[in-house]
Order: C-alpha cells, then sequence, then structure tokens
C-alpha cells in the first residue's frame, strides 16, 4: 500500500501528526519501535497538558492513541533503520519496507547519560530512568536523582514517598525546575539537594552500591552510599539514522524551522527531534499538527 503520510514515532508528536492527517483524510502509517506515547509515559504526574487538571502521562498518552485509532490511522510496532528519498518514500524497517508519498519524521530523543565508565553496565542494576517504573524495588532505601530540572525533581518527590533517603544532585549551583517543584522539594524531609557538584565514578560488584561525587567549585570528592540512581540530565535526539535525508545540527537535532520542512521535499519533522527552544507536550503537539498539514499540502500538491 502506498500511504499518503508515515509517520515515524508514537509520541505526542506523532500521534498529533496521524491525528491532523487523517482529519483530513489522508491514509497514515505511524510507526513506532517501543511505547506508543513516548516518553511523557513514564511521567507519574502531568498537571500542564491543556484541558487537564492532572493526570497520569501513560494515561494521556493512552487517550491520544485511541483517539488515533479510532480515526483510523494503521499502526506498526517496529524499528526504522532507513528513510530512501524519492519521489515516493521508501522507509526500510526491521520487520519490512513501507511507502509513502510524504514521511513525518517525530522520533522525539533517548535518556542522556552521565559518560561515565561502567555506567551501561548498571543500567537496571541500580541505574534507572524512571521512577514510575522502578521506584518500588526502592522502598525504604536510599537513592540518587541525578539533575536538576522538572524531569529530575518530578523523580525525586515521586521517590521520596518510597524512599528513606533521596539525594537531588545537580551539577550547577541552583535548580533549574519550576520554582513550584523547588519549593516541593524544600518541603520534604527525606531530600537533600547537592549542588554544584558532579559523578565522577560509579561503584558496586554487579550493582550499584555507591557513587563519588566532587565539588565543582573545590574539588573536593566524597563517596555516597546509594541502592540506587535515577539519571535525569536530559535527552539525545534520535536522528542519526536520518541524516541522508534530514540535516542535523551541532547537537544531533533535525535543523528545521517552526513550518516543520526539512531540507528534502516531502520529508517533514516534529517534536522533541527538532532544533528549538522548548520541548514540552504541548510544543510538542503543535509541532505535530504543523507538520501534518504541511504534508497534507505537499499531497495536494499545493
Amino acid at each position: 500500500m502506498l500511504y499518503d503520510i508515515i509517520v515515524v514515532g508514537g509520541g505526542p508528536a506523532g500521534l498529533t501528526a496521524a491525528l491532523y492527517a487523517r482529519r483530513a483524510n489522508k491514509s497514515v502509517l505511524v510507526i513506532e519501535k517501543a511505547t506508543f506515547g513516548g516518553q511523557i509515559t513514564y511521567s507519574p504526574k502531568v498537571e500542564n497538558i491543556p484541558g487537564f487538571l492532572s493526570l497520569t502521562g501513560n494515561e494521556f498518552a493512552e487517550r491520544l492513541v485511541e483517539q488515533v485509532l479510532e480515526q483510523g490511522a494503521d499502526v506498526e510496532a517496529a524499528e526504522v533503520l532507513e528513510i530512501r528519498d524519492g519521489e515516493v518514500k521508501t522507509v526500510i524497517t526491521d520487520s519490512g519496507e513501507f511507502t509513502s508519498r510524504t514521511v513525518i519524521v517525530a522520533t522525539g530523543a533517548r535518556h542522556r547519560l552521565l559518560g561515565l565508565p561502567g555506567e551501561e553496565d548498571y543500567i537496571g542494576e541500580g541505574i534507572s530512568f524512571c521512577a514510575v517504573c522502578d521506584g518500588a524495588f526502592y522502598e525504604g532505601k536510599t537513592v540518587a536523582v541525578i539533575g536538576g530540572g522538572n524531569s529530575a525533581l518530578q523523580e525525586a518527590l515521586l521517590l521520596s514517598d518510597l524512599a528513606k533517603k533521596v539525594f537531588v544532585v545537580q551539577n550547577l549551583d541552583f535548580l533549574t525546575g519550576e520554582d513550584k517543584l523547588s519549593e516541593q522539594i524544600a518541603e520534604r524531609d527525606n531530600i537533600e539537594v547537592i549542588l554544584g557538584t558532579v559523578v565522577k565514578e560509579l561503584h558496586g560488584k554487579g550493582e550499584l552500591s555507591s557513587i563519588t561525587v566532587e565539588e565543582s567549585a573545590t574539588g573536593k570528592t566524597s563517596e555516597l552510599s546509594l541502592d540506587g540512581m535515577f539519571v535525569a540530565i536530559g535527552l539525545v535526539p534520535q536522528n542519526e539514522k536520518f541524516k541522508n535525508v534530514i540535516v542535523l545540527d551541532e547537537r544531533g537535532y533535525a535543523d528545521a524551522g517552526e513550518d516543520c520542512k526539512t531540507s528534502t521535499s516531502g520529508i517533514f519533522t516534529a517534536g522533541d527531534c527538532r532544533a528549538k527552544r522548548i520541548r514540552q507536550v504541548a510544543t510538542a503537539a503543535a509541532d505535530g499538527a504543523i507538520a501534518a498539514l504541511a504534508a497534507c499540502d505537499y499531497v495536494d500538491g499545493r
């Protein structure tokens, strides 16, 4: 089947794109390699989505997926390996090839690592990225959250309901998350914020047992005994496989403006994988709508 639009990525940007494209009566296939809904499915509580006072990220994702399926979009659980340009675009996956008149790349971003020796070996063995997924394993124990932004503070608050002690280790001299979250952090007796400090080493035989941290100003080091560590220091765009059809900036983000058009005719981008200043659910959804309408115009020859 030749689709009008193939959407690569099933997060808020990709699913919104599919929704708008189907509303315009275009045939749509959404391809997602992992979890439909994207990174927001790991958020235990979301309060900044218009129209919802509060809900979990997973609840939001489920509603969005249901809405897209109800509109008649096709979905495929597969990993996209390559996009080939041409009058007809070919999307090659680990489960087959699909063709389309246009492609919207909405692959989002993955968790950024600290870049320390042995770090990947500890993933699942003391290092995690999702408190809502793994927090229960650390009930009554001591954990650290690395980072000081919204995601890190949300993780710390959730963990403080379960863990005996939560360290928040931030490399800057201040927290970068919202003031409201910082205030909630300060109110928790079992959360200790350590500013101006970086993680230098990881320790443990088979499982993480402690970390060495260093004060940036003085170079003084100390060791924190831990049962687990949650890394929340940002995301890395997943665009490398598409650099043959999309110009990437120095950080690997798709070099596309607010119109979501890439350097290749008929290929668009949306969401956290695009170069932009603000990355929120609302801006991802906005990108998805813009990219979809641009793709519809392309299909219609406008």
